[in-house]
């Protein structure tokens, strides 16, 4: 069986990649990807990522977003928000949408999607504030997803998580 080759993660490009030919399950992920993405990306409203295999660039193995937030101190749990500022809203970044194409799912692309994901907010920490990073789980399949790589339920909502970006720094060293 011949070796698949590597894959890259890049920014959305319209005109390389094949945003129709991309499915992974969730109508509402398929159908972001394919009618907004690019209007995001031009009024910057967030960033766009895709994993693709670099012999087959067009394809979209998965893709994620990124945008800027904050979130309110108080719906951090106590252990944790003993290290964070102590402002009422703190720094975050959003990973908005991340999926993967329902043909890859149980290869553990996804965690290297979401690797790619805060590997690029740790980067982004080093030049301006982000505390934490925040996911909103589609269902509890998505939730469960990020409670296996750490996330931590946000206040009172089950499937608002997040990740103390300390925590990531941690990880890295």
């Amino acid at each position: 069986m011949p070796e698949e080759s590597p894959v890259q993660f890049i920014p959305l490009n319209p005109a390389v990649h094949d945003r129709q030919g991309f499915s992974c399950g969730e109508p509402s992920l398929d159908t972001y990807l394919q009618r907004q993405a690019t209007q995001d990306i031009k009024s910057r409203a967030a960033a766009a990522y895709v994993m693709t295999r670099v012999e087959e660039p067009a394809r979209i193995l998965g893709y994620y977003t990124l945008a800027a937030t904050s979130v309110q101190l108080e719906g951090i749990p106590e252990t944790k928000r003993k290290k964070l500022p102590r402002y009422p809203d703190v720094a975050a970044s959003l990973i908005g949408r991340l999926a993967l194409a329902d043909d890859l799912k149980g290869q553990k692309l996804g965690g290297r999607l979401l690797g790619d994901a805060l590997g690029r907010i740790l980067a982004q920490s080093q030049e301006m504030g982000i505390a934490v990073v925040v996911v909103d789980a589609l269902n509890d399949n998505a939730r469960d997803f990020y409670l296996h790589y750490g996330f931590i339920p946000f206040g009172h909502s089950e499937n608002r998580l997040f990740l103390p970006v300390e925590t990531l720094a941690k990880a890295k060293t």
